[in-house]
């Protein structure tokens, strides 16, 4: 289950690699890669700094991997998540999920990314030409977070809603 929170970019090929070594098991390997976009909001981003709280945001990456190995059989996981400042094209974040079948790979990589989206602990600030802003959650990552039984709140505790 490895989890790294960094600067440095990464290779994903290198990265599922690693992932799959060794483990002949794994059947299905689903992964997502969330780049910088050069726009959002109508306004024109040049760079988007990510920020996070240091030994809280890694506890909080690996209490959702946990949550997903304990609704999907999974083989592994893997978690990359960039800091600092980026520029539109750059890699954010790399989620790999190694299972038997893809579909338990594809509902766990959804779900971790979902997770992450509203509940690591990261704080985005874009510069845009009208200045800096926050970046705030947004309403269709809470939906996204409660169609897996999940509020905010909840989620934060690593409770399940009936």
């Amino acid at each position: 289950m490895p989890i790294s929170v960094q600067t440095e970019d990464f290779d994903v090929s290198t990265e599922i690699a690693r992932l799959r070594a060794g483990k002949p098991a794994i059947g299905a390997v689903v992964s997502f890669v969330g780049v910088v976009r050069d726009m959002n909001e109508g306004q024109d981003v040049h760079v988007m700094e990510l920020e996070h709280y240091p030994g809280m945001t890694e506890k909080a990456l690996e209490g959702i991997v946990q949550q997903a190995h304990g609704r999907w059989t999974l083989q592994d996981c893997l978690v990359i998540h960039r800091v600092g400042a980026l520029q539109p094209l750059d890699q954010i974040v790399l989620v790999a999920v190694a299972s038997a079948h893809r579909g338990e790979a594809f509902a766990a990589c959804e779900f971790i990314m979902d997770y992450l989206k509203t509940q690591a602990p990261f704080w985005k600030k874009e510069q845009t030409p009208q200045g800096a802003r926050w970046v705030d959650a947004r309403e269709h990552d809470d939906k996204a977070l409660a169609k897996w039984g999940m509020t905010s709140v909840n989620a934060a505790q690593g409770k399940s809603v009936p």
